[in-house]
């Protein structure tokens, strides 16, 4: 009986402890392989799970970076909605200054009006808009759009001209074109 113990099937082998392993087709394969082949294999495989772990690091940091960037994004606009609402309270401030004239019975008001225009802008500044006033250039129309197009020969076509509304960018983004005249070429 003890010949028994040595002999195996074709789908088991001899354990050195003494019990039975199932042999697979590739436990096969890398039976009938030498050494130098069967270290080339492990080298192999060694490198894939290498590349596998180093990709699978990528993707997790690449994940991390869009996320970080995507709450940076967040609190840069998140204030967008509140300064469009704002926008008009500015324009309103400089439309009262410009109606007030120079009527000495108003001046005092007419500063208290200053006052509060400038600590809006330098608020509104500090929280990164900026005021977008194309007066004098070219026009661009990613910044302000055109309300008309007027005849004036002293510049050159295609200039704005007049700024009808000012125009405001938060964190660089356009919250609100300015509203431009532009001058054209004679007909």
């Amino acid at each position: 009986m003890a010949d028994d113990k040595n002999e195996y099937t074709e789908d088991e082998s001899q354990d050195p402890v003494g019990g039975t392993l199932d042999v697979t087709d590739d436990d096969a394969e890398l039976l009938e392989l030498t050494p130098d082949q069967v270290m080339a294999q492990l080298e192999a495989d060694l490198a894939e799970a290498q590349d596998a772990a180093l990709r699978a690091k990528a993707d997790a940091v690449n994940v991390q970076r869009r996320a970080e960037q995507e709450v940076d994004k967040a609190r840069k606009f998140a204030l967008e909605r509140f300064i469009s609402e704002l926008l008009p309270v500015v324009d309103n401030m400089e439309r009262a200054l410009e109606a007030a004239g120079s009527d000495e019975a108003v001046r005092p008001i007419v500063e208290g009006v200053e006052l509060t225009q400038k600590s809006l802008i330098d608020a509104l500044q500090k929280h990164g808009v900026e005021t977008v006033d194309p007066m004098g250039e070219p026009f661009d129309p990613q910044i302000a759009q055109a309300m008309s197009m007027v005849e004036n020969p002293e510049v050159e076509p295609n200039t704005v001209i007049a700024v009808m509304q000012k125009g405001y960018q938060l964190n660089g983004r356009l919250v609100r074109p300015a509203m431009v005249m532009v001058s054209k070429a004679a007909d």
